[in-house]
């Protein structure tokens, strides 16, 4: 065997040495990103009814901020584990509840009774009263949670805290 075959078999294994090293590396480093794609396809996301407010507490036409732990709370969550919605009286039996965060970045919304408007302090988004854009960067209206009436007792299906798009 001459030198310069040689050079060429080395040069040939170094080759196929680094290329099943670059391919076994990106293998390794996707299984990551694939997990995280796949997840939300393969969690089923839990929606539990809770309690937020009892009937005698609102006026019809009332907003009011209320509480309640998300759907989800981990053991190590802490405060996390709570969330809040804005709750308003339609009338007799009807509630509307939206979420308190923001869809452009996540800030929580404050309701201006004078205005009638939902208002973002980060960014300035505004949202009319029914929960859809009326100016500022949100890309979508506010998230609406079901409400229901039960045993005089106001409840909400919560779901884990949604995730806001740019």
């Amino acid at each position: 065997m001459t030198e310069n075959q040689t050079d060429n078999t080395r040069r040939a294994f170094f080759v196929k040495l680094s290329l099943g090293l670059s391919a076994l590396s990106a293998f390794v480093a996707g299984i990551p990103v694939i997990s995280a794609l796949l997840a939300p396809l393969l969690e089923k996301t839990p929606e539990v009814w809770r309690k937020v407010a009892d009937l005698d507490d609102f006026a019809i036409g009332a907003v009011k901020l209320v509480t309640f732990e998300n759907a989800d709370p981990e053991a190590w969550a802490g405060i996390t584990a709570s969330s809040a919605a804005w709750l308003r009286r339609e009338s007799e039996s009807t509630f509307t509840a939206f979420s308190v965060n923001c869809t452009h970045l996540g800030c929580p919304v404050r309701w201006e009774e004078g205005a009638q408007l939902f208002m973002c302090p980060c960014h300035g988004g505004v949202y009319y009263k029914d929960g859809t854009v009326a100016s500022g960067p949100p890309p979508k209206a506010l998230v609406q949670y079901r409400v229901r009436i039960n045993k005089q007792q106001i409840q909400i299906q919560t779901a884990p805290v949604p995730i806001t798009t740019l």
